[in-house]
Order: C-alpha cells, then structure tokens, then sequence
C-alpha cells in the first residue's frame, strides 16, 4: 500500500512539475515531456534532413499543390487550426506516411501510387495531423531519443561527426512507432477531421483496406511504425456506422486523384 502511494505521489508530482496539459484531440490531461515551443524547432531544424532521408521532394509542383490543399483543407478544421502545417510528397517508394512536431507531414510516392481517392488521401492526411495536433511525435522523439540530444544535434558547429550523428537520428527518427493507443486516437480523430472537412469518412476505412491487403501480399514499411490495420479496420467502421453514416454528400474525388496524383506519377 505504501508502495502504491508513493508511486501515486511521484506520478502526481511529475505531472504538476513536467507539466501535465489537455491533449487536444481527446480533451484529457496527459503527461507532456516537451513544451510547444520546441515542437516547432524540432520540426524546424528535421524536416530538410527528413526529406534528404526519403529521397527529397516530388518534383512537380502541381502535385505538391493538390496535396498541401487537401492537407490545409482538414488542418483548418483540426483541434489546432492555428498551427502551421506543411506537407510534402517524398520520392521514397516505401509505402509509408510520416509526421514530424510542428506540423510537418510526409506521404511517399510508395503510398500515393496505392490510394485511389481524394478522400483516401484525406484520410492519410488527417491521420498524421492527429499525431501533431495530440503532440504524440514530440513525445515518443523525446522518450526514445531525448530532447537534448534532438536539439543539440542540429544547433551545433558542422563538421563531420555532427553531420553523422544527425543522419543517424534523422533514421532513427523515420524509424519510431507510436502505441496503439496513440494510432487508435489518430485514426478516430483523423475520421472526425475529414468528415468535418467534407470527405467520405470511408476513406478512412478503404485505407485500412489497401493497406491490410498489401500486408497479405509483401512486407512493407508502413507496418514497422503503424500497427496492422486488421485490428484497427473494426474499429473504424463501427466509428463510421455510428457517427457518420448518414453523412450527405460527402467528397470522394476519385477523378481528381487520377487526374493530380496518379496521372502525374505514372
């Protein structure tokens, strides 16, 4: 017993001296290990060493556009529409999407070739925005990397050891996977953006579709730092029956993806 309440007490103790804020996404207080501010910074100072790392940027400006619209189309109706985001589509043939604190978001043209819709798209999209906007990506680069060492890496002198170490921790960074606390939030919060946004919500579920169905045929990265979506595929849908069924109207853009995204990359 007295175990248990000196375990409460340190608990309660770090949360009021770390600082425990409202997780926007769930309104529940969480444990937060890195102030807003270095969200930013660290999103700053990764993001080039991010893109260098996953083959740099689409070259086609068009494409670049299309996606950075459906992107601040769902990001305007997110719980934190003042923050800045930036999306980017990456030469990597992986099949993955990525996010970084601050507001940076990737999607790979691995994962761009597989979708089908504006709507999957969205779905993508506001997944990675809930990561953000939860501050999951600060979090889980703080706990397994350190923040210290994140932000010293990238503010010291240039030579050829720091240049090292931060390709080193811009892998490792590409590498972390979330809890599956966290991706169940982010696909949950994701499927409230974009059908606030005016997407089909079943693009959410379609997602998980493609993606369980590229899993029974070949390995691919998305599954090293996502949970497989069997599991998370009932979840979604009885989200969508419950919530959202009788959404009217809502936007697919199956031509438009052909024509901006598909198109363009074949």
């Amino acid at each position: 017993m007295f175990y248990k309440r000196a375990l409460l007490m340190s608990c309660l103790a770090l949360c009021i001296y770390s600082g425990c804020v409202v997780n926007p996404v769930t309104g529940k207080r969480e444990l937060m290990l890195v102030a807003e501010s270095n969200d930013i910074e660290i999103g700053q100072k990764y993001a080039p060493e991010i893109t260098k790392e996953l083959g740099g940027e689409i070259q086609d400006a068009a494409l670049q556009s299309y996606i950075n619209n459906v992107g601040q189309k769902i990001a305007a109706v997110c719980d934190s529409p003042d923050w800045e985001f930036h999306f980017a589509a990456v030469v990597d043939d992986s099949v993955n999407a990525f996010a970084l604190p601050g507001g940076y978001i990737f999607i790979t043209k691995g994962l761009l070739t597989k979708l089908q819709t504006e709507a999957q798209l969205a779905a993508i999209l506001g997944h990675e925005i809930v990561h953000v906007v939860a501050r999951d990506t600060a979090n889980v680069m703080s706990r397994e990397i350190g923040l210290n060492i994140l932000l010293s890496a990238v503010t010291s002198e240039q030579t050829p050891e720091t240049v090292t170490t931060v390709a080193n921790l811009t892998k490792q960074i590409v590498g972390l996977s979330y809890s599956r606390k966290d991706e169940r939030t982010a696909d949950l919060g994701g499927l409230k953006y974009i059908a606030k946004a005016g997407y089909d919500p079943r693009g959410m579920l379609q997602t998980m579709q493609i993606l369980q169905s590229l899993s029974e045929a070949s390995t691919i990265d998305f599954f090293s730092t996502h949970p497989s979506p069997e599991n998370r595929i009932g979840y979604i849908n009885e989200e969508i029956q419950k919530k959202y069924s009788n959404t009217a109207n809502p936007r697919i853009g199956k031509e438009d993806y052909q024509k901006n995204i598909l198109n363009r990359l074949n």
